[in-house]
Formats: structure tokens, C-alpha cells, sequence
């Protein structure tokens, strides 16, 4: 027993003879280099859209659009108030419902006009910008200059709605199964009433739908047709529609979008969008063999470094509120 002891002990002597005979070099590398190294591994910038929602209210500045509807942010915004006399907020925890003064104005103008013309019980208003505009996640890409809203084809109900319906209800969804056409059941003449009533402003741009629901425009528009230049059919508007406002007077910083082509728009471009729905209809033929596809590559998000620089400056800018500025009322 001891014999064994002893020539285990000799042994594992002998194993590490070499490691204690040959200790590791020293590293090359200074502690300079290293450091040198580990500043080279620069940290990903946070994305854009997370600096400006962490902004919860506007800044302190004279009231300007920055950048272009996709890149940009918003100055001196103003909040919609939550219950008007023809509007509702909807979704308040998303705190979504800033815009450029003027913009806040016209929803306002457009809830009366429509309530006291148009038999159009009120407007239930979705998203308009954050505090600052910027962008924001999910699916918006404009929405960040203060000069888009969402108004929803759900009339608004002749109660006010407490906060948890805000958040809980859905909008009405105006189509058919297969988006061709819209749901009569849903629909009504005054739902037409509402959109015209937007496109008519001088200071709206565009007022984008569905492509079925421009066809139902054209279809019943009769002689008045000026203003369906401005109703533009986008895929997904099939709850709500969108108003956008042109570049506001003393926002020098704000990249106009060239304006709609020329006439009602009811022709060559509705056969296209048509021509597109029809095709999402056809059965998709199953592929004989599978192939792996390769992982899409992540869509990199937006930084601050790819916005106008001057939204910087609005991002860092005070928080404390002030009323804006009066400003006379739009014409129509």
C-alpha cells in the first residue's frame, strides 16, 4: 500500500516537471494595446426610436417640422387633449397624440366640420406623432414630423369612452374577405362625406386609403372629382385613413414630398393596386423541393447620427411645456 502511494506520488512529480521547468512567457501585448483594443469595439448606438420615446413630452421651442416624413422629428409639438366636443383619443398609453400646432388644429376643424356637414358623429382619433416626433416601432415609417394622423372609420360613439375601452377596442374593419371591395354592411355615404371633407383642405397633401375604398370613392364621387387627386390607395388603410399636412410656414428645416399626379387617380394607377390584389389571391403553388433559405438579414434601425442634425438639438431640448403661440385659424 505505501509502494503504491509512493509511486503515485513520483509520478504526478513528474507530469508537471515540464510546467514548472518552462512557465508561460509573459504577454506581448502592453496594457496600452489592450486598452487600445477594447475601445476599437465600439457599442451599437441606440436606436433613434428608443431616444425619442423615452421623451414624454414636447420640447420648448418655436413649433417646426424637421427632416421629411420618414427621417425627421418635431419642435414645439403640441398634445391633443383626450375628449373634445367631436373627438376621442384612442390608445393614450402610447402617448402618440403630438403634432405640429397647426396639424392639431386641423384635426380639430375637420371633427367639428364633419359632426356639424357631414353626419359624421365624431373622430376617433389613433396615432399622430410622439413628443418629438421621431421615428416609432411597429409599423410606421412616417408619423415623425408631426404632420400625419391616423383617424379611424369607426364613428366614435355617442358616450365618452373610459380608458381601458381605448386601449381594449378594435376599429372597424371596412372590407370584404378578399379586399376587393368595401363591406356594405359597415360602410355608409358618410363615410365618403368624412374623407372629401379631408382632401378638400388646402393644407392637406394627401389623404391616403385603401385601394378598395378609393374605388368606392371614384365610383360614387360624381362630378365633384378634384379632390380625389389627393386620396391616395396604400395597402394596410383598411381601418382608418391618414392625413397628411404640407410643410407648415417657418419650418425651413422640413423636405416637402412632391405633390399626387395629375388627375382623380381613378384609372391607370387603381388597375395597378387591383391588378396587385387579384394576384395575393391566386393559390401559391407548393415548391417541389425544399429549399433552406438563407436568414434575412436585420433591418437596421435608425440612429440619431442618420437624422437631420438639428434633431438632436430637439431631443435635448427643455421639457417644460408652454402654450403655443396663436396662429390664425386654417381656410378651407
Amino acid at each position: 500500500m505505501i509502494l503504491r502511494i509512493f509511486v503515485a506520488v513520483i509520478a504526478l512529480c513528474l507530469s508537471g516537471a515540464g510546467t514548472w521547468a518552462n512557465p508561460p512567457a509573459p504577454s506581448k501585448k502592453p496594457v496600452q494595446a489592450i486598452k487600445a483594443a477594447a475601445k476599437k469595439k465600439k457599442r451599437r448606438p441606440t436606436p433613434a426610436r428608443t431616444l425619442f420615446k423615452r421623451v414624454r413630452v414636447g420640447a420648448v421651442m418655436r413649433p417646426a417640422s424637421v427632416g421629411y416624413y420618414t427621417r425627421g422629428c418635431l419642435a414645439g409639438g403640441v398634445k391633443l387633449e383626450n375628449n373634445g366636443p367631436a373627438w376621442q383619443a384612442m390608445r393614450l398609453s402610447r402617448n402618440r397624440h403630438w403634432a405640429h400646432p397647426n396639424m392639431i388644429r386641423l384635426i380639430k376643424k375637420l371633427a367639428a366640420d364633419a359632426k356639424a356637414h357631414d353626419g359624421w358623429p365624431g373622430l376617433l382619433v389613433g396615432d399622430l406623432s410622439m413628443p418629438r416626433g421621431g421615428p416609432m416601432r411597429p409599423s410606421h415609417a412616417s408619423h415623425q414630423v408631426g404632420l400625419d394622423a391616423d383617424i379611424w372609420l369607426t364613428p366614435m360613439p355617442n358616450r365618452r369612452l373610459s380608458r381601458k375601452e381605448r386601449e381594449a377596442k378594435s376599429a372597424t374593419f371596412m372590407l370584404t374577405k378578399n379586399h376587393l371591395s368595401v363591406n356594405r354592411a359597415v360602410w355608409s355615404d358618410a363615410h365618403g362625406r368624412l374623407i372629401k371633407r379631408a382632401a378638400s383642405y388646402r393644407e392637406v397633401q394627401r389623404v391616403l386609403v385603401h385601394p378598395a375604398i378609393k374605388k368606392e370613392l371614384c365610383d360614387t364621387a360624381g362630378t365633384d372629382r378634384a379632390w380625389l387627386a389627393k386620396v391616395r390607395p396604400v395597402r394596410g388603410h383598411n381601418y382608418h385613413f391618414h392625413v397628411r399636412m404640407r410643410c407648415q410656414p417657418g419650418s425651413t428645416g422640413c423636405r416637402p414630398q412632391k405633390g399626387p399626379n395629375a388627375g382623380d387617380g381613378c384609372g391607370a394607377e387603381l388597375k395597378r393596386w387591383y391588378k396587385w390584389l387579384h394576384a395575393r389571391l391566386k393559390p401559391r403553388p407548393k415548391p417541389k423541393k425544399t429549399v433552406k433559405r438563407k436568414p434575412r438579414r436585420k433591418r437596421r434601425l435608425m440612429t440619431l447620427a442618420d437624422m437631420p442634425k438639428a434633431c438632436s438639438a430637439v431631443l435635448k431640448a427643455n421639457n417644460k411645456l408652454v402654450a403655443p403661440r396663436p396662429q390664425p385659424a386654417s381656410r378651407q
